[in-house]
């Protein structure tokens, strides 16, 4: 058996798969395990940022920590706090060949 060590992208996991569907609160040691059959699961890294409320959603703070608090119980899941950037900022490209 194989050991693996798990990476999620919180905010990929909830705007990619679960927003808009019954399954927000999904048990992630559980969906390892079913992803990854043959593997023996040995940590779970969930990398997330704290979201702030909106005047559409004043309640998204508040259902993160109560996620947040959740995930917690799984006892081989480390939470792993970024920065969301929620405005557009401009990049130079370099390297690139023009055209």
């Amino acid at each position: 058996m194989a050991k693996a060590n798990v990476y999620i992208d919180g905010f990929n996991l909830y705007y990619g798969a679960a927003r808009g569907t019954p399954y927000k609160w999904l048990d992630l040691s559980r969906l390892c395990q079913v992803m990854l059959p043959g593997d023996s699961i040995q940590e779970i890294k969930y990398f997330t940022a704290r979201v702030s409320s909106r005047p559409h959603d004043p309640d998204a703070p508040t259902r993160q920590q109560i996620y947040l608090r959740a995930l917690r119980t799984i006892p081989n899941l480390s939470i792993h706090y970024g920065h969301f950037l929620t405005h557009s900022c401009r990049m130079v490209l370099t390297g690139s060949n023009p055209v």
